[in-house]
């Protein structure tokens, strides 16, 4: 800030002499003494004095007479008036001040004590000058206009300043106006030295030393605003600049191809409780579903859907932006760079959907980009659950063969056996038992005939001796039945122990068949949770290539490269700052 410099007043007095030295010590030519502000010096008693008015028209009078004009001093009021001196040099005496003069002083004062400013005193002193007035100030300039009423404050208007003109008779009968004269400021003539001091109070030097503090702040402020600037326009307008006229004038439109599809599995009808409780939700399928978005966003799928579609020969096109477009003898590294950048993958696990946008240059090639990788999803899928159904699977298969094997080799040993017998060695040996038995009972009756005989005083010698032969027969009989229930037909295995071996064989062939038949129920018991284990692949929104171009979004774009760059560089900024501080400490 600045302020307005500050005029000091500066009262010029004249020494007294008394009435008779006056002009004795003019014509000596002695040099006057000023008398000083601190104390001055009051007239003798009795001697008149003159007001300020009274002065001026004396001094107007002895214009022709004074040598060199003096300036008019106003009339400090408490301080007695010093004795004035006419043109020839004398002092003038025994002159009274007038009621007139004295209102004038008054009014002066009045006007004075209004606090007008320096521009309306200016303005009351042309105002009087073109109204032919003779000031002697600009307080008495005031005062005149005021006398004559006139508002000396009052702008005048472009009709003020119109002169009316008359009839050229009238203009040359009247006779010419005398020009107004014009009383300007006399000066003093200088008295010794009047050259103001070189010495500054210790308030205006304070005052200059503050305006000086205050002008080099500024110059500092707008020194760093103006670097400040300078980075920020570096730093951050010209790159977002840059960023947005890539944007909006070279990049290539791009569209997006947006899918989504679920995994789920089979409905399960059996199973532990935990696993018919997580059955149909998206917990049961979380792995795999993250492991279909781990494939299709891998360097495999990618190279599937270069051999399949051409990837990487649909981003060497010319049309596309250098920034976009691959060379033509382009690595798999940096086409997979690219795929990565324009194939987004996103799954929800609350709600078990996978999300895929597929981004090409025109918008059937991004369709059928997306089919082809849906596809690929679709096999990954069924291959995740195809080893385990295929091992058990394969594993029931071999378990039933294996009892069909046990239980034929079991049929073969029993129809061996029973080819060496007879077709029922059971039947055969009961009905030896019951021939056994049915001779053991004709021996025993035949046996208590011959007693009763042999128990008679004359018994008949015929009926003992035919009783004796049949007992005979009926024991030798019994014997073979014995021998023959006992041993084989051959001679050399028991009949009894070729019906053990068969009873045995017959155990294994009912157990081959229990096994047989729980391998068979095995068998179907895996293949029906081998299809529980099936995971299907649902597309529940499908491709459908745009109309429009989706990227590049370009306000997004440059709104985000502005706000990163300004981030970048207040980091930098606060961190060069704490650096600096740090190191000045």
């Amino acid at each position: 800030m600045t302020t307005k410099p500050k005029a000091k007043k500066f009262r010029i007095r004249r020494s007294t002499h008394p009435a008779g030295a006056s002009a004795e010590s003019r014509q000596d030519g002695a040099p006057q003494e000023p008398q000083s502000d601190a104390a001055p010096r009051p007239a003798a008693p009795g001697q008149p004095t003159r007001s300020y008015l009274s002065d001026v028209r004396s001094r107007s009078q002895a214009t022709a007479a004074a040598p060199v004009p003096r300036r008019p001093q106003a009339q400090v009021p408490g301080r007695p008036k010093r004795p004035e001196r006419a043109a020839d040099g004398k002092t003038i005496e025994g002159l009274v001040s007038s009621a007139l003069e004295t209102s004038v002083d008054q009014e002066i004062d009045a006007i004075r004590n209004e606090g007008l400013t320096g521009q309306q005193l200016r303005m009351a002193r042309r105002v009087a000058q073109k109204r032919g007035l003779a000031p002697t100030s600009d307080f008495d300039a005031v005062r005149l206009l005021r006398a004559n009423g006139i508002d000396p404050f009052k702008r005048s208007t472009m009709l003020e300043l119109v002169v009316p003109q008359g009839n050229d008779n009238e203009q040359q009968a009247k006779p010419p106006a005398k020009p107004a004269k014009t009383q300007l400021p006399q000066t003093v003539p200088p008295q010794g030295q009047t050259l103001p001091s070189t010495e500054v109070s210790p308030a205006e030097r304070r005052n200059a030393e503050i305006m000086d503090i205050q002008r080099d702040i500024e110059r500092r402020r707008r020194r760093k605003l103006t670097l400040l600037l300078t980075r920020l326009a570096f730093f951050i307008f010209l790159p977002t600049l840059l960023v947005g006229w890539y944007y909006y004038f070279v990049a290539t439109p791009l569209y997006a191809t947006k899918s989504e599809f679920l995994i789920l599995e089979a409905d399960a009808t059996g199973g532990s409780a935990l696993g018919g409780l997580l059955s149909g939700t998206q917990f049961a399928t979380n792995q795999d579903a993250i492991a279909v978005q781990s494939y299709l966003m891998s360097r495999d799928a990618m190279k599937r859907l270069d051999q399949d579609m051409g990837y990487k020969a649909h981003y060497t096109q010319d049309h596309i932006d250098p920034i976009k477009r691959l060379p033509p003898d382009a690595s798999d590294e940096a086409a997979y760079k690219i795929y990565k950048r324009n194939v987004k993958i996103g799954y929800d696990p609350t709600e078990g959907v996978v999300r895929m946008e597929v981004i090409a240059a025109d918008p059937q090639t991004s369709a059928a980009f997306s089919e082809h990788l849906i596809s690929y999803a679709e096999e990954r899928v069924d291959e995740l659950s195809r080893r385990k159904r295929e091992d058990q699977m394969r594993e029931a298969r071999a378990s039933l063969e294996m009892a069909k094997q046990e239980r034929r080799e079991a049929q073969e040993r029993l129809v061996k056996l029973q080819e060496g017998t007879l077709l029922d060695p059971e039947g055969e040996m009961a009905s030896i038992r019951a021939l056994i038995n049915n001779v053991e009972m004709q021996l025993q009756d035949k046996d208590l005939q011959l007693q009763t005989q042999l128990n008679n005083a004359r018994p008949n010698r015929s009926k003992v001796q035919a009783l004796e032969t049949e007992t005979r027969l009926l024991r030798a009989e019994l014997e073979k039945q014995k021998s023959r229930l006992n041993e084989a037909a051959n001679g050399d295995t028991s009949l009894a122990a070729k019906a053990a071996q068969i009873q045995m064989a017959q155990a294994d062939l009912a157990t081959a068949d229990l096994f047989l038949q729980s391998a068979l129920q095995n068998e179907k018991q895996t293949a029906l949770e081998a299809n529980r284990q099936v995971r299907y692949l649902t597309t529940s929104v499908r491709p459908v290539a745009p109309d429009d171009a989706t990227y590049p979004r370009a306000f997004e774009n440059t709104i985000l490269a502005f706000l990163v760059l300004s981030g970048v560089y207040l980091m930098v900024s606060l961190t060069a700052s704490i650096l600096r501080e740090q190191v000045s400490s």
